[in-house]
């Protein structure tokens, strides 16, 4: 498929997640697999006004590619200009948040709340289209709330604003990430809309991005939390959608390894005492659904340097070479 004339070659997208997918995350994705990469979404007005955190948010890699820059606003022209200023870190595309469903974001006239308002969804499009020369997309959700499900006019309105791809999440703003996840309203928007669409929402592994595929028609899937401590979940999906092959999870010493490979590099990219406190949710998720680890999990919860995480995790290998993971 192309977004615009950007080419995605794979069949899974890493998706936007706050406070996850940071360049280190992404680059481990990518590495195992991943099609493209869409950032932390950024403030547009945060990054307008000269926020450094929001332009940290913001820094892409050259070998992780395609991939995109997420902004999130409300006003046609304050997403312009961050849009132009986003084009120094050289995005393959812009994409507006039009789904966070964050109380903060939300709350703020922003993110999901927009799904309310149809003609400014399309109206931010088109400022933000006119202003860059890459493709621009949006990402949105069902609806607002369970009597408020638009997504297909707000897909339409995006479509009218220049809008070269769309992601639907299959929930609603007041759901956040409850079940159930609607895949039928993406197969409608995909039904209404001539540009790509992006099908997001409950794919962890394989068979379910089949499903996604085969229930919606859509053109792409996006995974956000099935990669949270399984980042191999894109090669598995794409070895089965063209191959027919379903992969074994990696043993556990390549998940410690690719934890640690993780680790040391958001240690390069924001010191060790930051990396290691994001590190504790990581280790935590990539033991998920181990039994027997939730010792192992209690520790990852106080680790602060590197040395304390390399003996959390080989003590996680020997405990499962042992037969107790």
């Amino acid at each position: 498929m192309f977004i615009g004339n950007v080419e995605i070659k794979g069949k899974a997208a890493l998706a936007p997640m706050a406070g996850v997918a940071d360049r280190a995350f992404r680059q481990i994705c990518f590495d195992h697999g991943a099609a493209c990469v869409v950032g932390e979404m950024v403030s547009s007005k945060g990054l307008t006004y000269g926020d450094r955190k929001s332009a940290e948010l913001l820094e892409l890699d050259a070998e992780v590619r395609p991939a995109a820059i997420q902004l999130f606003g409300d006003d046609p022209a304050t997403m312009a200009r961050a849009a132009v200023q986003a084009l120094d870190y050289k995005p393959d595309w812009i994409d507006i948040n039009m789904g966070c469903p964050a109380p903060k974001i939300a709350g703020n006239h922003c993110g999901s709340a927009l799904m309310r308002e149809p003609d400014l969804c399309r109206r931010l499009v088109q400022a933000v289209k006119e202003a860059v020369p890459v493709p621009v997309t949006a990402k949105i959700r069902k609806g607002y709330a369970k009597n408020e499900v638009n997504a297909v006019e707000v897909a339409l309105a995006c479509e009218a604003g220049g809008a070269d791809a769309i992601t639907v999440h299959g929930r609603t703003r007041d759901q956040m990430y409850a079940p159930p996840v609607d895949w039928d309203i993406i197969r409608q928007v995909k039904q209404a809309v001539k540009v790509p669409v992006i099908g997001n929402g409950d794919v962890v592994d394989a068979l379910s991005a089949a499903a996604m595929y085969e229930q919606t028609g859509c053109d792409l899937i996006m995974v956000g939390r099935g990669a949270l401590g399984a980042p191999w979940v894109f090669s598995q999906i794409q070895a089965y959608l063209e191959h027919g092959r379903l992969l074994p999870t990696p043993c556990m010493a390549q998940r410690m390894t690719t934890l640690l490979r993780q680790v040391e590099l958001t240690v390069q990219y924001k010191g060790e005492r930051v990396a290691l406190l994001e590190a504790r949710k990581h280790a935590a998720w990539y033991m998920n659904g181990l039994r027997g680890a939730a010792e192992f999990r209690r520790r990852a919860g106080s680790i602060t340097t590197m040395q304390e995480l390399a003996e959390l995790c080989a003590g996680v290998v020997m405990a499962d070479e042992e037969g107790r993971l």
